[in-house]
């Protein structure tokens, strides 16, 4: 069993209308949907082995807030690719981790990330959910079972989780 846990960055600043949208950071409440998310994870036990974030300042300031849920063992990527990444260009990201990962967490952007967990997810009690929205700071959790992440295939997942900020207030 494998999973793919997927996180999209939390709310964006808008404030500095002269930043790159590569550089815009996390506004205030991104960064408490961020520490909500972390809680949340360390409550389920959502812990992957691997997570590979865009490098964009929001992904990476969403990172840093999660990071007390990850634990020592996780290994960080940025990877320049995931962002503004296609659902389709994510899954190559996905069939390039190594078979020795049991669990990755994709940190980036929509649309590809809900385009990538609703290209995945064939069951889940919250699918509909997801394929409506997959608002800023949401998490999705899909399990598949799969000798390796070559074998990674559209509908191949279930969908096991999936939280939005707001259901954790």
């Amino acid at each position: 069993m494998r999973s793919v846990i997927l996180l999209r960055h939390g709310k964006s600043s808008w404030a500095d209308p002269t930043l790159a949208d590569f550089d815009r950071p996390l506004a205030p409440r991104g960064k408490r949907a961020s520490k909500h998310i972390a809680a949340y994870m360390r409550e389920k036990g959502i812990r992957p082995a691997l997570v590979l974030c865009s490098p964009a300042r929001r992904t990476s300031e969403t990172l840093e807030a999660i990071k007390p849920a990850l634990g020592k063992a996780c290994s960080i990527e940025f990877v320049p690719e995931l962002y503004a990444a296609s659902d389709r260009h994510l899954l190559e990201q996905l069939h390039a981790v190594p078979d020795s990962i049991s669990a990755v967490m994709l940190i980036g952007h929509n649309p590809g990330l809900q385009q990538l967990a609703r290209l995945l997810a064939s069951s889940g009690a919250d699918l509909a959910k997801l394929e409506e929205k997959f608002p800023t700071a949401a998490l999705a959790a899909l399990t598949v079972e799969s000798d390796g992440w070559a074998g990674l295939r559209p509908g191949a997942a279930e969908l096991v989780d999936y939280v939005v900020p707001r259901d954790l207030d």
